[in-house]
């Protein structure tokens, strides 16, 4: 018998009700053992909904208040040292001041580092290593979980994140020091937490180590075999769980190590099944990740099932089925979007369908076809309907995309020539300050989009009341001082939703909510076809905008690859296509904002780096068209107008010459969460254009004051050129609030102001 298993599942809740336990809590408007009791209430909701979906083995320890990165290095004792320290606090209070910060009347701690897990877009909090680390485990949070799940009746299988995985996905506070150093200290805990699983009945343990998709050194592979020798414990089996990608060369000593199974992500790797199968090990499970965990789209699950049936002949009991990775990256449930078009939402499978498709196939293999016949069919319809609707193809789009020309994808001169043009027509003193382009979307704001959308208020009323927020936002800015403005976005709701909803090929769900980082959510976009620009999206808004002040307004957009990256991608055609269809719907809004003598146009990719393979022997393949369609979309512009783009909360270091090939006048990106760490690119390499490294962190409640945002600047003069050096935020300030943002931004100004006078003094000696 094949057995159904999941990886991980949605944890916010399919009404985002852990988002708002946490801020409750935040807030103070709910207590710790309330927290818990919402959290405890949720896990149980989501085991029961697996377990009636037909899971036979569910994951416990994959819930986590904000990420579950950050409950490994509680697991683990690995509290940064600063926390640790405040013994007055308690260790949630810890817990979220790593992820967030933590200030008080006495002192301000900063957060630890954010980055992209793997090229998705969720974010973990990177732990701090030190080669004094003082490791303790702590496996109460675990083990209680496991037995709420026992007391339910529920098959649980404890995920844990592996320890060379930990290790590699960590950052190294020390210089020149090896973080697999610490291994020798780290399978110690790991064992006693795999003897103390044992203690409570467990018989299948999952651990995951996902850098097994990525290049690693001959090192850290070497360490594999001497780990998991070490960690085989009697009476528990391990599932060892590889996603995102191909195991590669790593086949030969893989299937070697001795645990009990292995889960491969047969979604995104590349592998030759059938070779696979006939050369599996008689004494391990092998767990086939066959339905996509990062995309919604509905599997054909007929046509799976032809090349299912001779692997579970061969396999037998041996055989288990599992979505490619855990479900974390999709909504919950389809039962909540009444609104979505019945066509469109018969080709979806959100987590909780997956797991219906997934015990689909396994009755199929199990007992008959027949037994699931009704299923099939409907399967089969979806699909058939998917790939004949006519709603997917526009020649039009096929045809402009075929046309393309080099000429297209170039700027008119090189940036010593434009910057010129641009300084004679902006006049920006030394140390331009700007924003990332978002201010607060206050509760206002929110309830008049929300009466709109339920049609409670007229569009007149609407765009007025948007433009009274538009107007203090400039308002404000003009008070503190800024040179370069923004409108601060108050009439979108989400920087790549909002686009999508102005072109052609997007549809929207109504509570298809995905995690991104802690409380923070996002609702991507599905794109089901071919993408065009119904109408300009964004020029009559920053006219506005412009028309309210002398100060120069920056168009805000959000650029092709980090649409692509943030939706939900159609399947049927190359990715590189549809971001090239979304790039010329922005060249055409770019042109309409330059028209509309709009200046700055800032199109933003953040998600530049998250989008790049996993192996490096397929980057250059992306780095081309991804380039490619960032300028596309920005290189239609004169000399004179100034371009920007802006990226946050990935490595960047080992991308920076793709950064400079975009050839932006002005990128400005972050840099204050990892203590300046990402200009040790600039030693090597001298960034051509205009650069602003964010001089505070936005996601920390955390307000510095002007004299450390002054010695920051000051430091950044270090590595770029003081004309070419812009003083910004992190990224933008959706999230904050109003006073947090006025206070922060003056403090910014502040100390833009003494750099300014420094430089002068510095001239006069």
């Amino acid at each position: 018998m094949s057995t159904v298993h999941n990886l991980g599942f949605p944890r916010i809740g399919a009404q985002r009700e852990l988002k708002s336990a946490v801020e409750s809590f935040w807030t103070d408007s709910l207590s710790e053992n309330e927290l818990h009791q919402k959290a405890a209430q949720l896990r149980k909701q989501h085991w029961l909904l697996q377990q009636k979906a037909g899971v036979d083995v569910i994951p416990v320890g994959d819930f986590s208040l904000y990420d579950h990165v950050l409950d490994t290095s509680f697991l683990l004792g690995n509290v940064p040292q600063r926390f640790a320290a405040r013994t007055d606090l308690s260790e949630l209070q810890q817990y979220f001041g790593v992820a967030r910060g933590y200030e008080d009347a006495q002192t301000s701690i900063r957060a630890s580092e954010m980055t992209k897990w793997f090229d998705t877009n969720y974010h973990y909090i990177v732990p701090e290593l030190h080669p004094k680390t003082a490791w303790k485990l702590n496996p109460q949070k675990l083990l209680n979980e496991v037995e709420e799940a026992q007391a339910l009746g529920i098959n649980a299988k404890p995920v844990i994140l592996g320890p060379l995985s930990y290790l590699w996905l960590g950052k190294a506070k020390s210089a020149h020091f090896d973080p697999l150093a610490l291994l020798s200290e780290l399978i110690p805990l790991y064992q006693d937490l795999l003897t103390q699983l044992t203690q409570h009945n467990i018989d299948w343990v999952q651990i995951d180590e996902p850098i097994l998709a990525l290049d690693l050194p001959e090192t850290w592979q070497n360490a594999f075999r001497e780990t998991y020798t070490a960690l085989h414990t009697p009476n528990l089996k391990t599932l060892l769980a590889i996603y995102f990608g191909s195991t590669e060369n790593y086949q030969n000593w893989l299937t070697l190590l001795p645990v009990a199974g292995i889960h491969l992500d047969i979604v995104r790797g590349d592998y030759h099944l059938p070779e696979l199968v006939d050369a599996w090990p008689k004494d391990k499970i092998l767990s086939l990740g066959i339905i996509d965990g990062r995309n919604i789209w509905r599997t054909p699950l007929k046509a799976y099932l032809k090349w299912l049936k001779p692997v579970y002949q061969t396999l037998g009991d041996r055989l288990w089925l599992a979505p490619s990775c855990s479900l974390l990256h999709v909504p919950v449930s389809l039962n909540y979007e009444v609104y979505l078009d019945t066509e469109l939402k018969s080709w979806l499978a959100f987590a909780e369908e997956k797991l219906q498709e997934l015990n689909t196939l396994s009755t199929a293999l199990n007992k008959t076809q027949s037994a699931v016949a009704q299923a099939l069919n409907a399967n089969t319809r979806a699909i058939t309907s998917r790939r004949k609707s006519q709603r997917i193809h526009n020649h039009q789009v096929q045809e402009r995309l075929l046309s393309i020309t080099p000429k297209e994808t170039r700027r008119i001169s090189h940036f010593d020539t434009r910057y010129a043009c641009q300084q004679k027509k902006l006049n920006l003193p030394l140390f331009p300050t700007t924003t990332i382009g978002s201010f607060p979307q206050t509760q206002e704001i929110r309830k008049t989009r929300a009466a709109l959308r339920k049609k409670t208020l007229s569009i007149a009323e609407y765009e007025s009341t948007m433009r009274k927020h538009i107007q203090q936002c400039i308002r404000t800015q003009e008070e503190l001082d800024l040179d370069v403005l923004v409108h601060g976005e108050a009439e979108r709701n989400d920087m790549v939703e909002y686009f999508g909803e102005h072109l052609e090929g997007f549809a929207f769900t109504h509570n298809g909510w995905v995690q991104s980082y802690g409380s923070r959510c996002v609702k991507p976009p599905i794109i089901y076809g071919d993408i065009s620009r119904k109408e300009p999206m964004t020029v009559n808004w920053i006219r506005y905008a412009q028309s309210l002040t002398p100060k120069p307004v920056k168009g805000m957009l959000t650029g092709p690859v980090t649409i692509l990256q943030w939706s939900f991608v159609r399947n049927d055609q190359p990715r590189q296509d549809t971001a090239k269809q979304i790039a010329l719907a922005l060249r055409d809004e770019v042109a309409d904002l330059e028209k509309a003598k709009i200046g700055i146009i800032q199109v933003d990719e953040p998600a530049l780096r998250e989008g790049l393979p996993l192996r490096k022997k397929d980057w250059k393949t992306y780095t081309d068209w991804a380039v490619q369609a960032f300028k596309l979309a920005t290189s239609g512009v004169k000399d004179s107008t100034q371009i920007h783009t802006h990226m946050c909360y990935s490595e960047f270091n080992d991308i920076i010459e793709v950064i400079a090939a975009l050839d932006a006048d002005v990128i400005t990106i972050e840099n204050a969460r990892s203590e300046l760490e990402l200009l040790s690119a600039f030693k090597d390499f001298r960034y051509p254009n205009g650069i602003g490294p964010g001089v505070f962190d936005i996601h920390s409640p955390n307000i510095p004051d002007a004299a450390s945002i002054a010695n920051t600047i000051e430091a950044l003069r270090g590595f770029i050129q003081d004309e070419h050096l812009w003083v910004n935020p992190d990224c933008g300030l959706k999230t904050r609030q109003w006073d947090e943002v006025t206070t922060a931004l003056k403090n910014m100004v502040q100390a833009t102001s003494i750099l300014r006078n420094r430089v002068l003094e510095e001239q006069l000696i």
